[in-house]
């Protein structure tokens, strides 16, 4: 029965049909798993089967285009690439390695050469049976297939047929195999095309059934490795949960640890501060005031001050109750006595502060707790404001709610920082500012305002314009008559004034060595002043820039340096590292006075070229004693220069360069010297800093460290001059 209109079985074109839809099936399995190399095998086999079928159901057809013979060539040319195509597909789809030689050489020889012969012998002779004999050939081919592929089956399996997969598989490649080598009958007999379709289809199908089989197999190992998988990472994820959850509980505790331990530590200090602040406030009282128990107070105020932030801050955090917002405060009388508190400092700086106070702005809050605003607002403005310029202070009225307003011109706060601010223990730059806290004002402010159902915010553009305007609105109170005022119990600490005495510098003894002190808490500048002012002259700088700027107006260069590490605007590292890089300034000296105490800060300024580092707190004795050690040092060495220049002066003429050059030479073997050392030692003595000698002789610097200090060690000399001397080198100065 036939496919109207065609000469197309009816039964293949069932099989057309079946396996058009597992083509489709197939390229969708191709498209989800690209990786799967044997589903790209199985395409192919079926689109082959797919035109094998089509053209061997429809051709010969007269009412088709072409000739018969082209018809009938196209016919036998797909019948032709199927089983030309089955020992790659068993190659590689089954693993069978011994069919490599059929896969790649024999069906060329033995399929695609009969049939060019054939091709041939028909198109010249016109006669379909005379030709049809000479594919015998082929026939004989496929059962030496037949013989290979049980070879293959048995190597791969190594023997054993009795395994389920390899009787199943070399049951199903047979099946497969056997139907194309019995074409030749089958066409013989003339059984017709339903027949040959049937038979040589069903064998590939069931080849394609098989690896369909395995898939699926694979597809169920994939799932339960994937449930298994599953299973494992969950109980892995159940079980990282529990050990972050133990840990982070386990951090939680050490945190709350150490912070109780700070807080009980800042609770203990405030008992000895208190003591101390008192029995000094009484001498302070019976007895004339001085200008250093003045300096005594001042500090203990700040340290104080600092304790009480820190504690406070805790208490907010624990929600301890702090400040008694019971009762009613005048915040204009507060904000106009903290304002008289910070004038005077105000007025040092030329800074001008142009208040507006509304009169008689109740507040239902604790005084003190008002006071500490408007006392940290005010001070910061004042602090990171500019010289010689201006801050607004408003206080106002609006309805229902009272607005407090700070604004200053200083540098700004970016918008990333705006919130951070508020956050404990924030600093804007780890870099030290001049007067630097804590980071705790702020974060005490926003919580006193919080906890008056009030708003603070910050208007600030950072880099794009200078100045910081901070607003705090607070709910209004109206007075009743006959309602008490309660006054601010302001601590002296709290209220203590940011005014600096001026360092103070004795005019310039040319009899006396110089120091240049660089330190940007003026206190302490004046302290080292005042006690190095008996001995020496002193100048005194309070950041790097300002120091410099010093060294090209002072009278005499100085004959030492001491300076802070941590300062504003240019720190001590950036200042040494510009002081030893200059030829004028870099046989000065330099002493490091810090409060950072890890090595590797140590390490870094004596690579920049500092004698000594002198960590805070320090006895004054012993840094008195280290200055006279290394002055005294120093001077001996500028007494060695002069001899040995007048030395050189008093040779006899008749030492010539070359004389000089030949002792320096000797004298370098005699101390053994490597030639690597001794050309560092000529640089040394001509003048060349480690730098030069660096790029000049193309190594790093630190190894020229390293080889001088075996130089200094093997001449036994500690410093240049010295080595100089014992080489007796005269040559020209670099």
């Amino acid at each position: 029965m036939l496919l109207p209109g065609t000469q197309m079985h009816i039964i293949t074109f069932l099989f057309v049909c079946i396996e058009a839809v597992i083509l489709c099936y197939l390229l969708i399995y191709r498209l989800a798993r690209p990786d799967d190399k044997t589903a790209y095998l199985n395409i192919i086999l079926i689109f082959l089967l797919v035109v094998y079928n089509v053209t061997g159901g429809l051709l010969p057809d007269e009412n088709l285009p072409g000739s018969y013979f082209v018809q009938m060539a196209i016919a036998y040319a797909t019948g032709f690439i199927t089983p030309c195509y089955f020992p790659y597909y068993v190659y590689k789809a089954f693993g069978l390695e011994k069919m490599k030689f059929h896969a790649y050489k024999g069906v060329y020889f033995f399929l695609v050469a009969p049939y060019i012969l054939f091709v041939i012998v028909f198109g010249f002779t016109g006669k379909l049976e005379f030709a049809k004999d000479l594919l015998i050939l082929p026939v004989v081919y496929a059962v030496w297939v037949i013989f290979s592929l049980a070879k293959a089956i048995r190597y791969k399996y190594k023997g054993n047929f009795k395994s389920s997969d390899s009787k199943e598989e070399i049951t199903v490649l047979f099946l497969s195999l056997t139907p194309w080598v019995c074409l030749p009958i089958i066409d013989f007999l003339n059984m017709g095309q339903g027949v040959e379709a049937s038979i040589t289809n069903v064998g590939f199908l069931l080849l394609f059934a098989l690896q369909i089989k395995r898939h699926i197999a694979e597809l169920r190992k994939e799932h339960e490795r994937l449930i298994t998988t599953e299973q494992q990472l969950t109980n892995w994820n159940n079980t990282l949960t529990d050990e972050v959850a133990r840990r982070t509980n386990d951090l939680e505790k050490i945190n709350e640890q150490r912070t109780n331990t700070f807080v009980n530590l800042a609770h203990e200090t405030k008992t000895p501060l208190t003591l101390i602040s008192n029995y000094l406030d009484e001498y302070l009282h019976k007895n004339e005031n001085s200008e250093e128990l003045q300096v005594v107070k001042k500090n203990i105020d700040k340290l104080t001050s600092d304790i009480v932030n820190f504690f406070d801050v805790e208490k907010f955090n624990k929600g301890i109750v702090v400040y008694n917002h019971a009762v009613i405060s005048n915040l204009s009388d507060i904000v106009n006595e903290v304002l008289k508190i910070f004038e005077p400092y105000a007025n040092k700086r030329l800074i001008t502060l142009t208040a507006s106070v509304e009169n008689n702005v109740y507040v239902k809050a604790d005084p003190s707790a008002l006071n500490r605003v408007a006392n940290n607002l005010i001070e910061n403005a004042i602090k990171f404001s500019e010289d010689n310029s201006v801050i607004h202070i408003k206080l106002s009225s609006n309805g229902d709610s009272v607005n407090f307003l700070v604004k200053d011109f200083g540098v700004g706060i970016s918008t990333e920082y705006q919130k951070k601010i508020f956050e404990p223990y924030f600093q804007i730059t780890n870099k030290k500012a001049n007067g630097q806290g804590m980071g705790l004002g702020l974060p005490i402010v926003k919580k006193i305002v919080e906890e008056l159902n009030g708003t603070i915010a910050v208007r600030s553009k950072g880099k794009i314009e200078s100045g910081t305007e901070i607003i705090v609105d607070l709910p209004l109170h109206k007075k009743l008559e006959g309602e008490i005022i309660s006054k601010p119990d302001i601590p002296s600490y709290f209220s203590s004034t940011l005014v600096e005495q001026e360092v103070e510098c004795k005019p310039y003894n040319e009899k006396e060595k110089t120091i240049l002190v660089v330190e940007d808490n003026i206190s302490m500048a004046n302290y080292l002043s005042r006690k190095l002012c008996e001995n020496y002259n002193v100048y005194t700088a309070l950041n790097g820039n300002e120091a410099l700027k010093q060294l090209k107006e002072l009278p005499v260069l100085p004959d030492l340096i001491i300076s802070d590490v941590m300062m504003d605007k240019m720190d001590g590292y950036a200042f040494a590292k510009i002081i030893s890089s200059n030829a004028n300034y870099g046989h000065i000296p330099f002493i490091f006075i810090t409060a950072k105490s890890a090595p590797n800060d140590k390490y870094e300024g004596l690579r920049l070229g500092a004698i000594d580092y002198v960590q805070k707190p320090f006895m004054m004795q012993e840094l008195l004693q280290k200055i006279d050690s290394i002055l005294t040092v120093t001077s001996k060495q500028k007494r060695s220069i002069l001899n040995t220049a007048f030395a050189s002066l008093n040779r006899n003429d008749r030492t010539t360069q070359t004389g000089t050059l030949h002792s320096f030479e000797e004298n370098c073997q005699m101390y053994n010297l490597s030639a690597r050392e001794k050309e560092i030692a000529e640089l040394i003595c001509r003048g060349l800093k480690y730098k030069a000698i660096a790029d000049t002789l193309f190594i790093a610097e630190r190894t020229v460290t390293k080889h001088a200090q075996n130089i200094f060690e093997k001449v036994e000399v500690s410093n240049k001059v010295e080595l100089c001397n014992k080489l007796e080198y005269s040559g020209t100065s670099a």
